[in-house]
């Protein structure tokens, strides 16, 4: 099931048309929200410098048809499309997002479409340029266009065997998938609880206890009653425990989230939706001594201690399927397993690297071709201070290109790379990009995996160790 909603972008008073889109497609862009930039892909632009191309086609636009609308123009549609909590992948969601965007524009606007997973329901941003890839016409906003671009999406769902919103009512000004959730699904306690522990969470927290003082920041009382956390909200009957909860929401499913253990790829929101924890994975062993420094008392040795043998068997199990039966076979490939991580992202630095610069590049040659003809005019004007001050801004970003280009290597000899031949350079190294994250991923997981079974493993030795030199010393006296 997936619900849409439609917004037209303005320029707005005291904002060019490149900083109007900038602010929404860096907002889309963002790394941490797309999966470091994985689930991004777009339609005759380049993600990098979308909002300069689509400004650029502005000023195309108004120099074949004159025409000119001011602050008032529509630059671009921004369109957001929510999935149902755990009914999709991000990869699948982009998918549908890019071919909603091009079956409703029909492939005459460039877009861009980038896939958010950071919210308890993975959700597509879309921007399409209002200006067609001819500019010489516009996308006009019509009476029943939110109406036309939900069963548009509603079509692709059913296509690809995802839910469809029956019957849906008029939301009365209310946002469509609010109405639609609310509708047919309000949250009870324990959803609350959920949305509130997630939250909480993406807030980073260090340790579990701030983690317990940002829940309880948000208004929900939070109580230890025997081995149990209980949570509840303000009109309440009962605590909730967090064991009852299930799936990532249990106290070890969040101390292991805490401590990076353990990646959530879609954040809670229906209590059928939760993943299983992953039981064989090792978890590291907790430090009693330092923690008994820090002033915990004999209660949390005994409980850290029971929590240790837990842990240990955990990483018992996961050594004895993954065949690694002997410590020097462990150190072996816990060391590969590091070199492996490290060569990725030494490997995902350089391709950052070149994106960056193939990236500003084009951003440059874009700005000189737009800034070019008053720069021309200032060099036949005699370079007038009068003629430079009523064109400040053009004849300052025609200078900081040519800058640019010089920093580049494209001095006077040297011709530049045309914006086209640079976004076909782009678009491998970025699929490359994405690539290269997927196994930095798996890569680092595994490594994380081996170096904590490898730490536990040297840790519990040195314990048998010291326990077996105070025996030898009992015998002794």
């Amino acid at each position: 099931m997936a619900t849409t909603a439609i917004f037209p972008l303005r320029v707005g008073k005291g904002r060019s048309v490149a900083k109007a889109l900038k602010v929404t497609i860096d907002y889309m862009e963002d790394s941490i929200k797309t999966g470091m930039g994985e689930y991004i892909s777009s339609y005759k632009c380049t993600p990098g410098t979308a909002d300069l191309e689509f400004a650029l086609s502005k000023q195309q636009y108004l120099s074949i048809t004159g025409r000119y609308q001011g602050d008032k123009d529509v630059i671009a549609y921004h369109v957001r499309q929510s999935f149902a909590p755990g009914e999709i992948t991000p990869e699948e969601a982009n998918r549908l997002g890019y071919e909603l965007a091009q079956r409703f524009t029909r492939g005459c606007h460039a877009f861009i479409v980038c896939t958010h997973v950071d919210k308890a329901h993975i959700h597509n941003h879309v921007v399409w340029n209002s200006t067609t890839l001819e500019c010489t016409k516009k996308f006009r906003n019509f009476i029943g266009s939110a109406f036309a671009l939900r069963r548009c999406s509603d079509i692709l769902c059913a296509e690809n065997g995802l839910s469809v919103v029956k019957d849906p009512q008029p939301s009365r000004g209310k946002d469509y998938a609010k109405h639609v959730y609310s509708k047919n699904r309000p949250l009870s306690y324990q959803d609350q609880i959920r949305l509130a522990i997630d939250d909480a969470l993406s807030k980073k927290p260090a340790t579990f206890e701030d983690f317990v003082a940002l829940v309880e920041g948000a208004g929900i009382t939070a109580k230890r009653r025997g081995k149990h956390m209980r949570f509840m909200l303000p009109g309440q009957k009962q605590p909730t425990r967090l064991e009852t909860l299930g799936g990532n929401h249990t106290e070890e499913a969040i101390r292991e989230r805490i401590a990076g253990r353990m990646v959530v790829a879609v954040p809670m929101s229906q209590p059928h939706a939760t993943s299983a924890i992953p039981t064989r994975k090792p978890s590291l062993l907790i430090d009693i001594q330092s923690k008994i420094r820090e002033g915990k008392g004999a209660g949390y040795a005994r409980w850290a201690s029971a929590q240790n043998l837990k842990l240990m068997a955990k990483t018992l199990i996961y050594l004895q399927e993954c065949g690694l039966d002997d410590f020097d076979a462990l150190k072996e490939k816990s060391a590969i397993a590091s070199a492996r991580f490290n060569e990725l992202s030494e490997h995902l630095k350089v391709l950052d690297a070149k994106l960056t610069a193939n990236a500003d590049l084009q951003k440059h040659i874009v700005t000189y071709s737009k800034t070019r003809a008053v720069y021309t005019e200032y060099r036949k004007a005699g370079y007038s201070k009068a003629f430079r001050s009523a064109h400040e801004a053009d004849i300052v970003l025609q200078q900081a290109a040519k800058k640019a280009f010089d920093e580049f290597g494209y001095g006077k000899d040297k011709r530049l790379p045309t914006v086209a031949s640079l976004r076909a350079e782009y678009t491998p190294m970025l699929d490359e990009k994405k690539r290269a994250y997927r196994e930095y991923r798996q890569a680092r997981a595994e490594m994380q995996e081996l170096v904590t079974a490898k730490s536990n493993i040297e840790r519990f030795l040195n314990i048998g160790e010291r326990s077996l030199g105070r025996e030898s010393e009992r015998a002794a006296r």
